[in-house]
Order: C-alpha cells, then structure tokens, then sequence
C-alpha cells in the first residue's frame, strides 16, 4: 500500500495523490442520456459563494459575486449503489479504488483487525488507508451492500464518476450549476432550506451528531450513509444536498474568481483537484461544517474515500 500523503489534510477530503493505474477505457453512450431521476432546472442569475461568518475565506467561498447558468438537468439524487452496479455490470469498469488496492474509510467504522496497523494522515488519524476499501466493499474485506443499494455510492474518485457519466450519456455539473441547484431557488441562505440547520428541532440533513470524531449519536437517524432519498427535496427537488456524501464537480479547484457576472463559468482550464461540495456525514461544526450550501473544498481526481460519490447532470434539450 502506497502511503498517504498530506497534500490536502482535512476531513472533509482524505489526501489523494495516490499513483493510479491509467483510467480504465469506458465506452461512449451513443445517446443524451435519459432524463429518469432528473430535475430541470431554468437557467438565471444568482448570487453565488458565501460572506458568512462561519465561512471559510481560505476556501475560496467569497467573494459573493454574481453568476448565469443555462438551463440544464441535473439527478434529483446521487448515484446510488444500484445505478453504479449497472453501471459495472455493462462495461465491467473497475474503480480506482480497486486498480491501486485500498480506499480511506472512517476508523470508527472498521473492526479493530482492520483499524490496528492502517496507515493514517497524520492530521486526519480517523482516517485509515484500507486494502481491499472499494465501492461494493464500502468498510473493507468482509462488508457488503446489504441493505444498502439505495445509499449513495462511495470510494469514487473524479475519474470513476466521469466514466459513469459519460457511459450514461451524462455528465460531472459545473460548480456553479450545482451550487445553484442546490439552492433550490433561495438567495444567499445558509442552508438549501434557510439559515437555521435544525429549523423547529426537525433534522433536514445527514452529518455527524455529537462529538467529532469520537461520538456520533445518530440523532438524524443515520451513522453512517442515509438512502439517497432521505429527508426532504429542496425548493428544486434536489434532495442530500447538504450532508450524506461529497460530491464530484467538474470544475478544477481554484480560489481565484472572476469579477462581474460570470456566464457559465467552468473553471480553470487545468489543475491539481477537482472540486467537491456539499459535505458529509462526518461533517460537524466544531472541525468541518461544510455541509452549508456554499462551502467547498477538492481533492485529487484519484482520490477516494468512504464518503465521497457523485450526481450527473446534462445540457438541456431545447426541445424539452
């Protein structure tokens, strides 16, 4: 096993930068891709990035500054466990979770067999680099699916999720199209549902309750992934757009943001991560609270772990 290394020590995203094999070849869809599970979203102008006191600046979320996206669709759901398996079953894509050996999963997930001796970020310990860690193995040799083919697919780094995409006739959304999707029509709200996490005490998310990272109390009913349809859709349908599992964009990372309206931003042309968004189930205020709807952060297109996966999107259809 390769050791970790830290070029991006955080919760948030394990370090990636892990030698992989070359991308596995999958074939092209011949197709636009179905628009089963997809939502429509109307192109505008929003109000994109964050000022928020409980930002993070060195992330790049502000300035806030505007920006116009085109129509386009995007799943109401991540991809789950199920619709990767299909996915394998067609064109017999392997992860790179499972080219290079081993994927990160959470230590309090693994049995102490497979926790004692597991190579760690040294500032991220509750992170251990599993042999055999991979998409349908998601804590390791000896675990299954079972009972977990509606929750979101994890160990995918940005590679696996852009093969899956193209075989779908899909694609990876830009960052600023998820970020207003995920908005679900409100402006500058800290969250997709307004500004209070836990609005009346009712739980709206998947993150980690309790004492990070040594108590988890489960109080929004998951310790773990919840199913991709878990609580309620945001204005736009779009549902676990905060919390459950990171998400795959397009973009390349970047602090660096253009001033005036920006049309359709893409990002930088090249780079060293790819951007993730939304957060996770290990997210928690008091080390990582990226689960707000402009936070972000990136990893390496290879890197993977046990809370990262991804949503497709395509361009619209004039026609539609």
């Amino acid at each position: 096993m390769e050791t970790p290394h830290a070029s991006r020590p955080a919760c948030c995203a394990p370090p990636g930068g892990r030698t992989a094999a070359q991308p596995a070849t999958v074939p092209s869809a011949d197709h636009r891709g179905s628009l089963d599970g997809m939502v429509r979203i109307l192109g505008g102008e929003f109000q994109m990035g964050s000022d928020d006191a409980e930002g993070s600046p060195a992330g790049g979320e502000g300035p806030v500054r505007s920006v116009h996206v085109s129509t386009f669709h995007i799943d109401a759901y991540a991809v789950s466990n199920e619709k990767f398996a299909e996915f394998v079953d067609a064109t017999g894509h392997l992860t790179e979770a499972e080219r290079i050996g081993w994927s990160y999963v959470f230590a309090g997930f693994l049995p102490a067999a497979l926790r004692r001796g597991a190579p760690r970020p040294a500032r991220t310990p509750w992170w251990c680099g599993v042999t055999g860690a991979r998409w349908d193995h998601p804590e390791g040799p000896g675990s299954t699916l079972q009972g977990r083919g509606n929750h979101p697919v994890v160990h995918i780094s940005w590679n696996d999720a852009a093969a899956y995409c193209a075989w779908a006739g899909k694609r990876l959304p830009t960052e600023a199209e998820w970020e207003y999707a995920a908005r679900g029509g409100l402006e500058q709200k800290r969250y997709p549902w307004g500004d209070e996490l836990d609005p009346g005490g009712e739980y709206r998310c998947n993150i980690w309750r309790g004492t990070f990272p040594t108590k988890n109390t489960a109080a929004d009913g998951y310790r773990a992934t919840a199913p991709v349809d878990a609580f309620e859709p945001n204005g736009f349908g779009l549902y676990n757009t905060s919390g459950n599992v990171w998400e795959w964009c397009a973009d390349w990372w970047t602090v660096d943001h253009p001033t005036g309206t920006a049309i359709g931003p893409k990002g930088p042309a090249t780079g060293q991560e790819k951007v993730i968004r939304g957060g996770s189930h290990l997210c928690h205020s008091s080390y990582c609270n990226r689960y707000r709807v402009a936070a972000r952060t990136a990893n390496t297109p290879d890197g993977a772990s046990g809370h990262t996966g991804f949503r497709c999107a395509r361009d619209a259809d004039t026609t539609v």
